[in-house]
Order: structure tokens, then sequence, then C-alpha cells
């Protein structure tokens, strides 16, 4: 089925044909909230995946359309205010941008990632794990249409100052050959499969010659399937797209794309399953990924659900996340004993099949910390913690031991057990350890 894209920003939302049903109040919110946090969204989510008689209440309208409790209600009464008062655009944007830097915006400390080639910082690499790089090419960085719980919301909000980006493929081929220690390429963004077919190549295809033969995975981070399945089916060069897929197998590399899905309603339209079936059909693999977010995926059935479906679907179940602390997090955070819970009530639902994933995970600024489970240990109620990767690989798969606490939503919120001052990979009783990206002069 062909169908063409049809973007709505801001500027533009109200010629939605379904907001004009909503609430005043409603509208009033999206028109608020999405001044602080960036909306995007098109016509696939539109008439396919929101269901527009209970929007209220639907996931996938809160998954692209900000609303009134996304902000603080300080900040959200100071745009607000600004709007109803006729403020000027670049007072408004002031008071705008003041309250993002307040929302964490880049978290995870994901500037400690961003290497150096000589004196060269790299601004469209991040280098956390020995074997795994990010590249963010500078194509890439918006989306078919944004999350409101988007960690890199700073990509597209102008913020940039804070935006991780880079074209010199030349840069960033010549830092692969010097870090042969390198297996793993991560394409990410914003969303790389916004790039127009011959772009994304150039940025691939030299990655395919034996020069970078320790290049054994490009990985494709992408939304793309969920909120637009015909990039790989009606788009003018998703043949082109598909070429390419093919190339990277053939090459004897493997190529995974890792796609987004939070809901289960978003694996259910008969355009998502052909572009699943296409993408399959190279050789490439699939692996899916979510982080947990109350009002949208809470309940461990849906988790269940989605996994199972995705099975059927020949795609790999890889992760559960737990939201990141940034943006609107408090709208979409949960205790971090409530995600320990739905994982394995939705994990013990599911056939091994599906027991790929791993979960639920923080990707916090010392590595991916997986919450293993909470038990009695010494008299004492505790979270049982691992490194599922760690800046220092000799962290990974040891068990550690943190205070129970039922309100912590974040690795950042817990305290060592059994009155220890730090957690073995820390140093003085601090939250530091070596976060120097890796230097090569």
């Amino acid at each position: 089925m062909s169908k063409a894209l049809s973007i709505y920003m801001l500027h533009n939302y109200r010629n939605i044909p379904q907001v004009a049903s909503l609430p005043d109040e409603i509208i009033r919110d999206i028109e608020v909230a999405g001044r602080v946090l960036p909306f995007k969204t098109n016509n696939y989510v539109v008439e396919q995946l929101i269901d527009w008689s209970d929007a209220e209440n639907d996931p996938l309208f809160t998954l692209n359309f900000p609303r009134r409790e996304m902000l603080e209600k300080k900040h959200y009464a100071t745009v607000e205010k600004m709007l109803a008062q006729g403020t000027d655009k670049d007072t408004v944007n002031d008071a705008v941008q003041k309250i993002r830097l307040s929302l964490n915006p880049n978290p995870a400390g994901q500037e400690h990632n961003v290497p150096y080639l000589g004196k060269v910082r790299l601004k469209g690499i991040q280098h956390k794990y020995p074997e795994t790089v990010l590249f963010f090419p500078s194509q890439g960085q918006t989306c078919h249409a944004y999350c409101t719980f988007c960690f890199r919301w700073p990509q597209f909000s102008g913020m940039s100052e804070l935006k991780f980006a880079m074209k010199e493929a030349d840069l960033f081929q010549s830092y692969l050959r010097i870090h042969r220690e390198v297996t793993d390429v991560l394409l990410t963004g914003g969303d790389p499969m916004v790039m127009n077919a011959s772009t994304l190549s150039a940025y691939i295809e030299p990655l395919l010659s034996a020069e970078f033969n320790h290049i054994r995975s490009i990985r494709i981070g992408t939304k793309s399937l969920t909120y637009w399945p015909y990039r790989y089916l009606s788009d003018a060069d998703s043949d082109d797209i598909i070429h390419l897929f093919d190339k990277i197998i053939s090459a004897g590399r493997n190529l995974s794309v890792q796609a987004h899905f939070n809901h289960p309603r978003e694996l259910s339209t008969g355009a998502v399953r052909k572009a699943i079936g296409r993408i399959r059909a190279t050789g490439a693999q699939i692996r899916t990924q979510s982080p947990l977010l109350r009002h949208i995926n809470d309940r461990p059935e849906l988790w269940s659900e989605m996994w199972r479906t995705q099975v059927d679907l020949g795609c790999i179940p890889y992760y559960m996340f737990v939201a990141r602390d940034t943006g609107a997090k408090p709208f979409f955070e949960l205790p971090l004993e409530k995600c320990w819970n739905i994982f394995r009530k939705a994990y013990r639902r599911v056939s091994g099949l599906c027991r790929t994933v791993r979960g639920p995970g923080m990707s916090d600024h010392a590595g991916k910390i997986q919450v293993l489970g909470i038990q009695e240990v010494k008299g004492e109620k505790v979270f049982v913690l691992r490194f599922l990767q760690g800046r220092n690989p000799k962290w990974v798969d040891i068990p550690f031991f943190a205070e129970y606490d039922p309100h912590a939503t974040w690795f950042n919120q817990l305290k060592p057990a059994f009155g220890e001052e730090k957690f073995f990979f820390e140093e003085h009783g601090t939250r530091h350890f070596d976060t120097k990206p890796f230097l090569f002069e």
C-alpha cells in the first residue's frame, strides 16, 4: 500500500482533523507543553495508531502529544501566562530554554562519552564501551514522529550546544581505523532512517571494506517501523534501502535493526508487519526494546503480549529499560521495585524464545545496570543489581547490592547496602570514577 508522509509540527498540529474534536483544555495543554517538549507526529500515527474515541486515555496519543502533567506546575504556569499575555517570542524562548536546562537534558553523563581524534573533539561520536561506538550522522538528527518520553529530546529542541551530531564521515572512519577494539557500530539519533538511502549508504558502505574487517556488526537505532513502516515499503527509495541491507549481509557483516516498540498496538498494522518481513528477508535481525513507562505499558500482560507478537514476527526481544531521568520523567517514571515486578510477571508468562529480553535496565553514567531482584541478605532487604555493560569491562556481570528503597526510580537514588560507603566500582565514597573518553594523540 502506498502512503505519502505528512508531518505535523506545533505550528500546524491544529490541521489534524481529529484534534478539532478534542476538548479545548487538551488543545491548550498541547500548545503550552509543546513549547518545552518537542512535538512532531504524522498521518500514519494519527490515522492508524491512535484511538481517537478515547484520546485522553490512549497510550499512543500520550506517546505523541505533550500533556500538561509532563511539566512541573510552575513551568506550565510560566509558559501559559506568557502565551496568554502575548509575550514577545524571544522572551518566551529564553524562559523555555531555562526550563529545558532544568530537565537534565543530557542524562547518564553522555558528554563524558565523546572521544577525541588528536585534539579534535568528535561531537558526533560516543564511545562508552570499548567494543561499541555510537555515531550520530547530522542528517539523521530528527525522527518521523517524536516520543514524549524521549531521552534525546535536545537533539531536536534547538539546543545546539547539547546536540550530538557530525557529518564528517572521514573523521568517523579515521577514528575506527585507530580503534581496532571496536566490533560494533551503532547509527543513532534522532533516527538514521529519516536519511535518504544514498546518504545512509555513504556512511555505511565504506565500513564493509576489508580495511574495517574488525567491524562485525552494524546496528541502526530506529523507530521507523513504529512511526513510518512505509520507509521500507513505498517511499521513493525503499528498494534502495533494502538493497543496502542486502549488501551489508552479503559483505559478511551482521545487521541489527534496533527497533523501538512501546505498545502492542504498534505491531498490529499490515504495514508494519510487511515492513518487518521485508527487512528480515535480507538476513538482517530486528531486535526490539522499550522503556517501561507509566500511562503507556505499565502492565505485565502488555509486555508479554508484545514479546510474543515480536517473536511471532521473527523479531528478537532485547531490552526493557527504566525510563531515563530526563525530560518528562516524573510523568512516566515508576519505582524500581515495580519495574522489577512488571518484568518478572511478564517474563514468566512467555516461552524461552521470548526470554532473550533483559531488564529492567538503567543506562546510567557508570553503565547498563540491571535490577536482578529484591532479596533479604544478612537480615537486610536489598536490591540485587549487576552491570550488563560498564565503562570498565571488569565490572560486567558482578552482582552487587543496594539498600532497599521503595521510592527509588533511578540508580543515583540508591545507596550501597550493608553500611558500605561506596559501591565496588566507585572511588572515595563518591559517585565519581574514571569517565575520561578514549584519547589517542
